[in-house]
């Protein structure tokens, strides 16, 4: 049976992998067994896929990203170039900590920068947008944005990705698709 896949030949795809039709795997980059991998993803060049990963439909992964065992991603996620996920929180390397791995969910459209650092356990909401270099210590509302070594929310962002500006009685629209936010206790949604 032929692939519905490209895999670039210096990929290596471990046995019992299900990966969807019209993703990309190139250079380099290792999917590890027991993966699924939804339709029309882009796995770049040098990125590690840990063992039972899974990732939604388009999500993005840039060049050397590793996601480590216990991360799921829903569809349409973008992984900057270099970004990391952990998945112990004490890693010592003469203990063996595999019964231990934390979870971490990325929501649906959500936006993680190069360099940025995900401390495990702590999942990101849909269309959060994380900034390049940010270290995330704790769970990211759906919509926030955030910056910063330790990452502090500075705003919230649209699902097109623009900074939104909310009035005094709590709305906010997009610039570029025109889609009304509203911002109640702390919390964001389309309407």
């Amino acid at each position: 049976m032929e692939n519905k896949f490209f895999a670039h030949p210096t990929a290596v795809i471990d046995e019992g992998c299900e990966i969807g039709e019209g993703t990309k795997i190139w250079h380099f980059t290792h999917v590890m067994p027991n993966c699924k991998i939804g339709k029309g993803c882009n796995l770049g060049q040098n990125v590690v896929i840990s063992p039972e990963v899974i990732l939604g439909d388009n999500v993005k992964v840039q060049n050397n990203v590793s996601i480590y065992t216990g991360v799921t991603c829903d569809n349409d996620v973008f992984l900057g170039p270099s970004m990391v996920f952990t998945n112990v929180t004490n890693p010592r390397s003469a203990i063996n900590r595999r019964d231990q791995y934390s979870k971490t969910h990325v929501g649906k459209g959500a936006t993680i920068g190069a360099n940025a650092t995900i401390v495990c356990g702590h999942d990101i909401g849909p269309f959060a947008f994380i900034g390049a270099g940010s270290v995330v210590t704790k769970t990211v509302p759906a919509y926030a944005l955030l910056v910063g070594n330790p990452a502090k929310q500075i705003g919230w962002m649209s699902e097109f990705g623009h900074r939104l500006e909310f009035n005094p009685q709590g709305q906010a629209t997009c610039a570029e698709s025109g889609e009304n936010y509203v911002l109640e206790n702390n919390i964001v949604r389309k309407v």
